[in-house]
């Protein structure tokens, strides 16, 4: 059974790392432990940041074009699915639902956003075309409830709403961190949220006890860095900006860490929560749609803010059986829900049964 699969924000193997493209890697890594064969049927991208009427039109092209070439390809004779990760009013799938028509084959979507106030705007079009492609899907598995909450308002009669955790691209749970190292904190540095999280962590790290014992790494690089450094210029020494590590060398960091500290500001969920979570690293994040899907434990209310996330760092680095204890049940929920086998069932089953 031949899955083709799609991802029109970026594809996995797009050169510049972030977590859309790790998502999609692990998308197709579980298809494939699932028992499935899984194709790249496209690496077109659909991308408009802007709300460009241009840059729609020429992608709208574009597609079209992909279109014909999929289907005159030889590898289209033996799909049985599609499945598209990550539709939305940025980057809608121009190609798996005419593939899938002319094929007479089910199609599937991972994590689709139904924003319907952007079908008016610079984004209309896109907007519309994102609507079409969720609309035609036989199956949207969702990895937040926040997403939940808009496909089911907006399915169409028949369609299949299907819960898939957010999960990490492996099957086994590293070796628990130490808990000795400094804090961490893992983020793009680039404007708009990412940075609204790192000032949130500047007022933190402000807001803590005079007395207290503690130090920051932050592993993270972009065009923001500039303005990352004047947040944490006030701490000296205490913050260390380790710039962008490679998966290796921040499991070694996760390996030591005491406590992850990162908002989330306006995030959809975050792969760095899980990561640290599976090492057993308690994580200090807001209690916001999203997060709360993967952040096991206490959270911190955005009504509280920084004093509150203060409060709890407090905690966790002056008590260390509760640090302890929160890194235990962190693993434990990881194991249990956020792993590559887990999410290879769920899509198997789906999969098995459409076929």
């Amino acid at each position: 059974m031949t899955v083709a699969f799609y991802a029109p924000l970026k594809p996995p193997d797009h050169p510049v790392p972030s977590g859309d493209r790790a998502m999609a890697r692990a998308l197709m890594a579980a298809l494939a432990l699932g028992g499935l064969a899984v194709t790249l049927a496209s690496d077109l991208r659909i991308y408009d940041g802007q709300g460009d009427a241009q840059r729609q039109d020429a992608l709208q092209s574009a597609a079209e074009a992909e279109v014909a070439r999929v289907l005159a390809s030889q590898q289209a004779r033996r799909w049985r699915v599609w499945l598209t990760y990550h539709n939305y009013y940025k980057a809608p799938d121009l190609i798996g639902p005419p593939v899938a028509r002319a094929l007479g084959i089910p199609y599937l979507q991972v994590e689709s956003t139904r924003a319907r106030k952007r079908l008016t705007g610079p984004w209309a079009r896109f907007a519309t075309a994102a609507e079409a492609a969720s609309d035609a899907a036989h199956t949207i598995f969702y990895l937040t409830q926040r997403d939940a909450e808009t496909l089911r308002r907006d399915a169409p009669p028949g369609q299949t709403l299907r819960h898939l955790p957010p999960f990490l691209a492996r099957t086994d749970l590293p070796a628990a961190s130490t808990g000795h190292g400094p804090m961490l904190s893992v983020g793009m540095m680039r404007t708009g949220d990412k940075l609204a999280s790192y000032a949130l962590i500047a007022q933190t790290l402000a807001a803590l006890p005079a007395g207290l014992d503690w130090t920051l790494d932050i592993a993270g690089d972009g065009p923001a860095r500039s303005d990352v450094d004047t947040l944490m210029a006030p701490f000296g020494n205490r913050v260390t900006l380790l710039g962008a590590l490679d998966a290796q060398a921040l499991a070694a960091r996760y390996g030591h860490a005491s406590l992850l500290l990162w908002p989330g500001v306006n995030e959809a969920f975050g792969l760095t929560y899980l990561e640290a979570q599976a090492a057993g690293v308690p994580v200090i994040a807001q209690d916001r749609p999203g997060v709360r899907d993967v952040v096991t434990g206490p959270l911190i209310g955005i009504g509280g803010g920084a004093e509150a996330m203060a409060a709890r760092i407090t905690t966790l680095l002056t008590d260390a059986k509760v640090r302890r204890d929160a890194g235990r049940q962190a693993r434990q929920v990881i194991a249990e829900r956020h792993l590559l086998n887990v999410a290879a069932r769920t899509l198997e089953q789906t999969v098995e049964t459409l076929i």
